[in-house]
């Protein structure tokens, strides 16, 4: 069943901040499903739909409950409030064995009742017409319920008990001079409101049976046993339903309570505060450090660590800059380069990498790699959930690791398909290769004609050769031929080592971006989801208690719903 309360219809200046108070618990309870305990979800998704249903019933009428223990007067002071005598008390009803309820107008009165499940037969109803009292004494917007006696022997009048202090919006606990320190009423209710301190009240009954000097002590020790069950500023006031004293003093704290309608708000904050400080204490109010950019790049860093990238990048910059500088190469010195290993090959990779999906580009993963994989992905697990609640942590490190035996293949699959460039066309090494080739054949041609002529000369005695210069032809085209030759290898190893550089930068790059969409995937997407979660709980469950926005959380462990 969905409770949400429906902020747009429901929420006004009136109600103040509770409906995002329940809204708050509402979405605490429905993202914590499954990670917090289920027993308090269910408590707070009670708290939720009780409060939905009061915030739909009329708020001009205030519901105030009188409890009290058998012979309290309670009764007595109920029928004195109402101006009807509607409860038997005395001889006719020696114990409240059902709840009565009297309202006050105006209407709307009895879908509360309803609410509350009061039968008709137990219901009676005051009009402003019949209220003579005073402005400060008038009661209209009352409810007043008479609960069945606490104390009772009678197991089903503990339930009504239990189940209507549940609906009150103000508790009013009549005490009387013999019992008020019995511990049925302190242990049982009182030192479970301290939470509902706000929305409770006391009063001594049958002050008329204590001599005048010795009531202020009777109320005074009433007081400090207040003190002692956590409810220090819970008003305490004397009354006699049998002389009428103080009981104006108590229609008129009751009527302000009626006139400022904050008190059935003030009641069901007090029930989602609870609900949600209950839930604060196992779901914790502090966040987690989350998953950020820089755990993010941790996490990429140390993936490709593990998968040896690396090592490929400096294979793709060294074979780079092998096969440039052989472009510029002496060809000679080139055939002889040739019988040296490519680096690739050293990695057990394809020399001929190119493009994607055909070759591989990273060393078949080992367990040694699958270790290092496993490691990284703890750790960014362990870094991003740091200080959260045990389940929390563990569902943060099983989202993170679910894959992780998977994690290295699935690297290793989207590295292999990535283009690190090799088998691009790089016709401007292809030119110079070619110029070295016609210095080579210019040299050796130079080399032949000297030969020739050399030859020529010795045979004959002369030999005329062409010149430049007055430097023969083939002279030149010798020494030309090596030394430009020489020139071009020296140049063309400065740029191949450029070339190299530049080339294992763009490896890199590739790589890491394989690595890092593949982590995003597997490992970042499902961590986040569950930091997510947790986030939305904690904001959720801090909005419920009103400390969204501060650094404080509390948590009590000793309240309870009444």
């Amino acid at each position: 069943m969905d409770a949400t309360v429906d902020r747009d219809r429901w929420f006004s200046p009136e109600q103040g901040d509770v409906v995002a108070r329940v809204n708050g618990l509402q979405q605490a309870v429905d993202t914590g499903r499954g990670m917090l305990d289920d027993r308090l979800l269910d408590d707070a998704v009670v708290v939720v739909q009780h409060a939905g249903e009061r915030l739909r019933l009329s708020a001009d009428h205030t519901i105030v409950a009188l409890a009290g223990a058998t012979g309290s007067g309670k009764s007595s002071l109920f029928n004195l409030l109402s101006g009807l005598e509607i409860a038997g008390v005395g001889v006719q009803r020696p114990t409240t064995s059902w709840a009565l309820a009297c309202a006050w107008g105006p209407e709307g009165s009895s879908e509360i009742l309803k609410w509350m499940g009061i039968p008709p037969r137990n219901q009676v109803s005051r009009t402003s017409m019949l209220d003579t009292s005073s402005e400060d004494t008038n009661l209209e917007g009352l409810v007043l319920l008479d609960l069945p006696d606490h104390d009772s022997t009678e197991v089903s009048h503990h339930l009504e008990v239990d189940r209507l202090v549940t609906h009150a919006d103000l508790l009013v606990w009549v005490l009387d001079p013999q019992k008020y320190a019995d511990a049925a009423v302190h242990d049982r209710y009182l030192k479970k409101l301290t939470a509902y301190a706000d929305v409770t009240m006391v009063v001594l009954n049958q002050v008329d049976r204590i001599p005048a000097d010795q009531q202020q002590a009777a109320l005074d020790d009433v007081r400090r046993l207040l003190v002692d069950d956590g409810l220090p500023d819970v008003p305490v006031l004397g009354t006699s339903a049998l002389t009428g004293e103080g009981v104006d003093e108590l229609k008129r704290a009751l009527v302000k309570r009626i006139r400022d309608k904050q008190t059935a708000r003030d009641r069901l904050q007090a029930d989602v505060d609870v609900a949600a400080t209950a839930l604060l204490a196992v779901n914790g109010a502090t966040a987690a450090p989350g998953l950020g950019e820089d755990a993010r790049e941790a996490l990429d860093g140390a993936l490709a660590e593990a998968v040896g990238v690396p090592a490929v990048v400096d294979a793709v910059g060294s074979t780079v800059r092998r096969r440039a500088a052989a472009s510029s190469a002496w060809p000679p010195a080139r055939l002889l380069g040739r019988l040296r290993k490519d680096p690739l090959t050293r990695l057990d990779l394809d020399p001929s990498l190119g493009a994607p999906g055909a070759r591989r580009a990273s060393p078949v993963p080992g367990d040694a790699q699958r270790s290092g994989v496993e490691v990284a992905v703890r750790d960014v697990a362990e870094t991003s959930s740091a200080g959260m609640p045990p389940t929390w942590a563990t569902a943060v490190r099983d989202a993170a690791t679910g894959t992780s035996g998977e994690l290295a293949d699935r690297i290793d699959a989207a590295t292999s398909s990535a283009d690190l460039g090799l088998g691009r066309s790089r016709a401007g090494w292809r030119l110079v290769a070619v110029v070295q080739w016609l210095l080579l054949l210019a040299a050796v041609a130079g080399l032949v004609w000297l030969v020739v002529v050399a030859v020529q000369a010795g045979g004959s005695g002369s030999a005329s050769t062409p010149s430049v210069l007055g430097v023969p032809l083939p002279t030149i085209l010798l020494v030309g031929g090596l030394v430009l030759g020489l020139l071009v290898a020296l140049v063309g190893r400065s740029l191949a080592a450029r070339a190299g550089r530049r080339a294992a930068e763009e490896a890199d790059s590739t790589l890491r971006t394989a690595v890092g969409e593949v982590a995003h995937t597997q490992v970042v997407v499902p961590v986040r989801e569950v930091l997510d979660r947790h986030e939305a709980v904690r904001v959720g469950l801090l909005t419920a208690t009103g400390l969204q926005g501060s650094r404080r959380a509390t948590t009590s462990a000793g309240t309870s719903t009444p």
